[in-house]
Formats: structure tokens, sequence, C-alpha cells
């Protein structure tokens, strides 16, 4: 897919997360946590694009997205340095 539809798809699904919300705890945690993954992914997919200039590209999948995503920035910094440091 294009990520001009991407960005925006995300980004709704983000925003209808946060506005809609979850009455029940468990289903706000679950909420919450998609949320994060979600963000982790664009955290990934920015870098992508950004690291192509440098030869960096970190894969996009589930592991990836929940470190970035949980661990914020400091797990998007650890991710580069293991990918830089594994290959």
């Amino acid at each position: 897919m294009k990520p001009i539809i991407i960005i925006p798809v995300l980004g709704g699904l983000i925003l209808l997360l946060l506005l809609a919300g979850a009455p029940v705890k468990p289903l706000r945690l679950v909420g919450q946590s998609i949320v994060k993954l979600l963000i982790g992914a664009l955290f990934l997919f920015f870098l992508n694009a950004v690291g192509n200039q440098f030869g960096l590209h970190v894969p996009i999948n589930f592991i990836t997205s929940a470190i970035s995503g949980f661990l914020g920035l400091p797990g998007l910094f650890s991710l580069i340095a293991i990918q830089m440091w594994v290959l």
C-alpha cells in the first residue's frame, strides 16, 4: 500500500481509540496496548523512510512494533543499535 493511505488510516484508528475509549478497565488496557503498537509501527515506518538514505532498515513486525511502542524512543534507538551491530 502507499504511505499516503497508510498514515491517515493509522492516525484515524489512533484518534478513534483515544476519543472513544473503553469504559471497562480490561478493554481500556487492550485499547492502550493497540495504540502503543500502532505508534511503534509509525515510529518504525518513519525510521525506515529516513533511514533508507543511510542504508538503515528495521523490519516492521509485531515484536519490533511492541519494543518501539512500549519503550518509546529509547526502544527505537536500541533497535537501531541492534540492527547496526548484528548486520
